[in-house]
């Protein structure tokens, strides 16, 4: 039984793998222009973003429309992908197999992450753990300038 138990819970971590923070290399897909309206493709549950640090890197994440814009959101963990949008805030969205190049913006304001906690409540089920802007990482995702 003691053998099977690892066995078990890497079959059940695997199936709900899309729901976790994977992490991965360079995203494939259709280079896409960015859209007028993001409503379509925001009502997606799960995304990948691709940042570069030494190499891309890319993760599954949540995302939520606020303002008409796509908003990613690591909590109050500043992981790889979070180091790596500080260096170089261009990133890459992938939503079904349609691709963006855009630029992550930090939120730091408090009545947009009231908006955007209000956005995310509504699609996930609830509010994210941590509201506090000066210790969250939540980022507009925007067109990159010219």
């Amino acid at each position: 039984m003691m053998h099977t138990l690892p066995l078990i819970l890497l079959l059940a971590l695997s199936a709900c793998s899309e729901y976790l923070p994977i992490a991965g290399g360079k995203l494939e897909g259709t280079m896409s222009p960015i859209p007028a309206q993001w409503s379509e493709l925001t009502a997606t549950e799960i995304i990948q973003l691709e940042t570069t640090g030494e190499a891309p890197y890319s993760v599954n994440l949540w995302i939520a429309e606020v303002g008409g814009s796509p908003h990613v959101f690591a909590g109050d963990n500043r992981a790889e992908w979070v180091e790596n949008i500080a260096g170089n805030p261009n990133v890459r969205l992938k939503i079904g197999e349609e691709i963006f190049e855009l630029r992550a913006i930090r939120v730091t304001d408090a009545t947009v992450f009231e908006t955007f906690a209000q956005a995310w409540a509504s699609k996930y089920g609830d509010r994210p753990r941590n509201e506090n802007v000066d210790e969250t990482y939540l980022f507009r995702l925007a067109p990159r300038a010219n």
